[in-house]
């Protein structure tokens, strides 16, 4: 999209530096990353502790040595905090996170942190989900943003009630 410079400069936009400015602009707002808790506008009480609640059931690591054998289902998720598509499988991951606790193991690798988990996956492009029975195996694995509904259906074929 081109702006006319008399627009930018009504702004206070360099023109020319205006997909700059929106990249920066989108990548430093607050909310952004599963550390987001600490850069949100202050919200009631008891929505933080549902929000720092779910977050905590999301395991963020780069351990590789994780006990499946607890949960019908370990749900891996293979990408990084700083990746558009990425963050859109944050508040996905965190709400099967806290609507399955016990039945459904999530797991968070940030590949641009620690490339390690990318290679034990054999991983190609980020987001990746990779899904793992109770003795480790892959059931399954899925690219890109995995829609909730979708998700969710493909969980319970697998025994999550």
């Amino acid at each position: 999209m081109k702006f006319p410079p008399s627009f930018l400069k009504k702004r206070g936009l360099i023109p020319g530096a205006f997909p700059f400015v929106l990249t920066v602009v989108l990548l430093a707002r607050p909310g952004y990353g599963l550390n987001a808790a600490n850069h949100e506008s202050p919200a009631p009480a008891s929505s933080q502790a549902q929000d720092a609640e779910a977050k905590s059931l999301v395991i963020v690591t780069d351990r590789l040595d994780l006990d499946f054998s607890k949960h019908v289902v370990t749900f891996i998720e293979l990408g990084a905090d700083r990746c558009i598509p990425c963050k859109a499988m944050q508040p996905i991951m965190k709400e099967i996170a806290a609507e399955y606790e016990g039945q459904v193991q999530v797991v968070f690798y940030d590949v641009w942190k620690n490339p390690e988990p990318a290679r034990k996956y054999a991983i190609q492009l980020i987001p990746t989900q990779v899904f793992l029975d109770k003795s480790g195996n892959e059931i399954s694995r899925h690219v890109g943003l995995f829609p909730k509904d979708e998700l969710v259906a493909f969980l319970k074929k697998q025994g999550v009630q």
